[in-house]
C-alpha cells in the first residue's frame, strides 16, 4: 500500500550565502524524498525562503534598492545551489509571494477570532538580530547583538493558554520530536511558564513584511509569518482535498538552533488553528569546521559549490550523509572528505565496477554470464543482499542515515573480499562456468548496491546500472539477465591524493 510522505527543510533566510549547513538539510530532505519515490510512496518536498522581516528591509536599504528586488536577486543563489545539487523538491516558496501572504492573513484571522490574539503595551529589550524581545537574563548572557530597549504597542498570541496541552502531546508522542535529547530538552524548556508571543510589529518601525488582517498599522512577526509556509503549499486555504492529503507533515528536518520555534511556537499555532499536529520535528546538530560552529566573522564557512565544482555533486552528497550522525554534531575537513572519498568511492563501490566489467570484458566478451550453480562461497552474498533492501528501510525510517550507507558498504567490501578469495581471473583458465558463477554473483551484488545507492548518489548510482545494462529498481537477487552487454566506462571515481587532487597514473 503506497503511504503518504510529505518532507520539508526550514525555509532559509534570504540574506544568507548558502553554506554546507543548507546543504546538508536539503540534501537530507532529497535523500528522504528519493527513498520514499523509489519504494513507491506518493511524496512532498518542500523547501524555499524566508524573505520579510527587519534584517532584509536593512539590507535592502542599503544597497539602496526596494526590498522585493532585493529579495529577487538573491534568492536564485538558493534555487541554482538545489538544482546543482540534484535537489529534487516539489515546491519553492518563497514568502513575498501572493498564496504564502493569503495564507498567513487567513490564519491570523482565524487565531484572531478564535480569541487567541490580545493587544498590549510592552517595554523591554529587543534584539534587531534574533528580530525578537529577549529577557533580562538573555540580554546579560551576552549572546546577543544589537540590543535596545523599546516600549511598544503590539499584538500577542496566547501560546501560554495551550502549553499543558502541548506537554501531553509530547508525552504521549514519544516521535513528535527526535532525537530523544532534543524532546527533553523542550519538555524542560515547558517546565517554566510559557510566555505569550509577540506577533506584530508596528509599521512605524518596520513595514517590510505581511500585514496584519485585523490592522493596517501593523506587519507579522517573521517567525509567525515563516511557519506558515508548511500549510501554504499543500492548500491550507486555496485547496482543502489537497491539504487533507498532505497534511499534517510526515517530517519537518530542521537545525537544532530552531527548534524553540518549530517545537513550541508552530505546535501552538497549530492548536489555536484546530490543526493536527506535523508527525515529527527531526533537529539534525550542526557542521563545525575543524571542531568550530561555522562563522562569517571567522571566515571558516564552507561553500557546497566550491566542492562540487572540484569533485562533483555525488561525493559531497556521500559524505555529508554518510558522516554525520543525525542528531549530533560533525566536523567537515578537507582530510576526512578525502579520506571517505577514497576508501568508500574509489577503492570499494568503484573498484568493484571496474573488477567485474575489466574480467567480463576480457573471458566473456563483456556480456554478463550465466550464474550457474551457487556454491557455499556465494551464499553470504546472496544472504546480504537479499536482505539489504529491509534492512535499508529499517535504518531510513529510523533516520539513521549514516548507518544505511555503511551496510551497502558492507555488502561491497563483502563483495570485493569475494572476488579476492574466489579468483575468477584463476578459474577462467580451467572451469568458465565456476568463473561465470563467481562474476554474475559480484555484479549483481555490485547492482542491488547500486540500487540502494540511488537515493544518495543519483548521478553515479545511475551511471553503474547503465554500465551493467540493468532496467528497473528492484533490489531483489537475480534481476540482472545474463547475456546483457556492459557498457565501456571511465573511473567512477578516480582516486585523490592528499591534496585533494585526481592521481593520474603515468
Amino acid at each position: 500500500m503506497r503511504s503518504i510522505f510529505y518532507v520539508t527543510t526550514p525555509i532559509y533566510y534570504v540574506n544568507d550565502n548558502p553554506h554546507i549547513g543548507h546543504a546538508y538539510t536539503t540534501i537530507l530532505a532529497d535523500v528522504l524524498a528519493r527513498y520514499h519515490r523509489n519504494e513507491g510512496d506518493e511524496v512532498f518536498f518542500l523547501t524555499g525562503l524566508d524573505e520579510h522581516g527587519q534584517k532584509v528591509q536593512q539590507a535592502a536599504q542599503k544597497r539602496g534598492v526596494p526590498e522585493q528586488q532585493h529579495c529577487d536577486e538573491l534568492a536564485p543563489r538558493f534555487s541554482n545551489l538545489w538544482k546543482k545539487l540534484e535537489i529534487q523538491n516539489d515546491d519553492f516558496i518563497r514568502t513575498t509571494e501572493p498564496r504564502h501572504v493569503k495564507a498567513v492573513q487567513a490564519a491570523l484571522q482565524k487565531v484572531y477570532d478564535a480569541g487567541d490574539v490580545y493587544v498590549d503595551e510592552y517595554e523591554g529589550w529587543y534584539s534587531v538580530a534574533e528580530e525578537r524581545f529577549i529577557t533580562d537574563t538573555e540580554k546579560d548572557s551576552g549572546h546577543f547583538r544589537d540590543v535596545k530597549r523599546l516600549k511598544e504597542r503590539n499584538y500577542f498570541f496566547k501560546m501560554s493558554k495551550y502549553q499543558e496541552r502541548l506537554i501531553d502531546h509530547i508525552n504521549a508522542h514519544p516521535g513528535f520530536i527526535q532525537p530523544e535529547h532534543r524532546r527533553n530538552e523542550i519538555l524542560g524548556f515547558l517546565r517554566q511558564p510559557l510566555g505569550d508571543l509577540c506577533i506584530s510589529r508596528p509599521k512605524a518601525r518596520m513595514n517590510w513584511g505581511i500585514e496584519i488582517p485585523f490592522d493596517k498599522d501593523y506587519v507579522t512577526y517573521v517567525w509567525f509569518d515563516a511557519l506558515i509556509n508548511y500549510i501554504t503549499v499543500p492548500g491550507y486555504v486555496d485547496d482543502p482535498k489537497k491539504f487533507k492529503k498532505w497534511w499534517p507533515a510526515s517530517i519537518h528536518l530542521i537545525g537544532k538552533d530552531i527548534l524553540t520555534t518549530h517545537a513550541v511556537y508552530w505546535p501552538t499555532m497549530l492548536f489555536s488553528l484546530g490543526l493536527p499536529l506535523p508527525k515529527t520535528i527531526f533537529a539534525h546538530g550542526w557542521w563545525l569546521i575543524g571542531e568550530t560552529k561555522m562563522s562569517k566573522s571567522l571566515g571558516n564557512v564552507i561553500d557546497p559549490l566550491s566542492l562540487v565544482d572540484q569533485y562533483g555533486v555525488d561525493p559531497v552528497r556521500y559524505y555529508l550523509m554518510r558522516e554525520m550522525v543525525l542528531g549530533q554534531d560533525a566536523n567537515f575537513t578537507m582530510e576526512s572528505f578525502i579520506k571517505r572519498y577514497n576508501s568508500d568511492l574509489a577503492n570499494d563501490f568503484g573498484n568493484l565496477l571496474n573488477r567485474v566489467s575489466g574480467l567480463i570484458g576480457k573471458y566473456f566478451n563483456s556480456c554478463v554470464p550465466k550464474e550457474g550453480k551457487a556454491g557455499a562461497a556465494e551464499q553470504p552474498i546472496h544472504d546480504a543482499a537479499d536482505g539489504l533492501a529491509k534492512k535499508i528501510e529499517e535504518l531510513i525510517n529510523a533516520m539513521r542515515v549514516h548507518e544505511a550507507l555503511e551496510q551497502v558498504l558492507v555488502l561491497i567490501r563483502n563483495t570485493n573480499v569475494y572476488m579476492e578469495h574466489q579468483a575468477p581471473w584463476k578459474e577462467a583458465k580451467t572451469n568458465l562456468d565456476r568463473a561465470g558463477t563467481i562474476l554474475y554473483t559480484a555484479t549483481e551484488a555490485l547492482r542491488i548496491s547500486a540500487i540502494l545507492l540511488l537515493p544518495v548518489i543519483p548521478a553515479k548510482a545511475q551511471t553503474v546500472l547503465e554500465i551493467l545494462g540493468a532496467s528497473g529498481t528492484e533490489p531483489e537477487w537475480g534481476k540482472l539477465k545474463a547475456g546483457t552487454k556492459l557498457k565501456s566506462h571511465a573511473a567512477l571515481f578516480p582516486r585523490l591524493d592528499a591534496e585533494g587532487k585526481v592521481i593520474t597514473k603515468t
